[in-house]
């Protein structure tokens, strides 16, 4: 336990002495090289989508979520780590095979090492940390009506599929994913029929729903939602993995014109000022 808790203490440390790099700077070198590769410009091949660069990327970006919840992760909250982390890999292999829950797709990047030639091995770095995200923002935004479960739990899931629609229409302009919307109409969700939110079938979002449900109710159980706020009035940097959220889809949003997904990282943006998140120090 001491050895746990040195640990913990120095990577406390770590990210708060580096938070501008991590929250600012990542997003947005990260931003700039993921625009260049989906444009071919001012980029050498070899780092086109570097898949090492991705997940390194994403990772950096991750560290305060992860820092901020490494001390309330007990065995419980690891089994269901655990087991979403099987989820997330379960229900993508799915989706990529049959189209189902989310609509007909393939990834259009190399995103590392696939399992079973279908599933990026570091799909969880991806999924996760949306939905942890999300549920730390509830608990900030709700006050004392977060001890309610019926509003805790679905008002969580609502900013779920607020993020992914900031999310999915961003990766599909640069060509993260594509989806085939002539296969999607009618063959998965009957009421799907071609409808499309910046080139993202309406079925991708009922997935997420889905998904989010699954992944919201298990980390609702695994975790105290009290002991969740209270690391959140201590650890100033918890949220910062969503800020960096909102600088880089933002900003790839805006460059694309897709307005509506601009408006939404806007709106978490202003959750994030309104519970004195989105206040990352400046450079030294």
């Amino acid at each position: 336990m001491a050895d746990r808790a040195h640990i913990e203490h120095r990577l406390n440390g770590l990210v708060s002495e580096n938070r501008f790099t991590i929250a600012v700077f990542f997003p947005l070198v990260g931003a700039v090289m993921l625009l260049a590769s989906a444009e071919q410009f001012l980029i050498p091949d070899p780092l086109v989508f570097h898949p090492l660069l991705v997940i390194f990327g994403t990772a950096v970006m991750r560290l305060p979520l992860i820092v901020g919840l490494l001390p309330l992760v007990g065995r419980r909250a690891a089994a269901a780590i655990g087991l979403l982390t099987l989820y997330a890999y379960a229900i993508e292999y799915v989706g990529t095979t049959t189209g189902l829950p989310y609509g007909v797709f393939e990834y259009g990047v190399d995103l590392g090492p696939m399992l079973l030639g279908k599933v990026p091995f570091g799909l969880p770095i991806f999924f996760l940390p949306l939905v942890a995200n999300a549920y730390l923002l509830c608990l900030l935004l709700l006050g004392d009506r977060a001890r309610a479960a019926l509003v805790r739990v679905p008002a969580v899931i609502a900013t779920v599929l607020v993020m992914d629609l900031v999310l999915d229409p961003g990766a599909v302009a640069i060509g993260f994913w594509a989806y085939d919307l002539a296969a999607t109409p009618f063959a998965v969700w009957p009421y799907d029929s071609g409808l499309a939110f910046y080139g993202v079938p309406l079925s991708n979002y009922a997935g997420w729903v889905v998904s989010a449900t699954v992944a919201v109710v298990t980390l609702d159980a695994a975790f105290a939602w009290t002991d969740l706020r209270a690391r959140l009035d201590s650890c100033a940097f918890m949220l910062d993995d969503l800020v960096s959220f909102v600088l880089l889809w933002g900003v790839v949003n805006a460059v694309y014109a897709q307005w509506i997904p601009v408006v939404l990282a806007a709106l978490l943006g202003v959750g994030l000022w309104y519970t004195d998140r989105f206040d990352v120090p400046a450079p030294p």
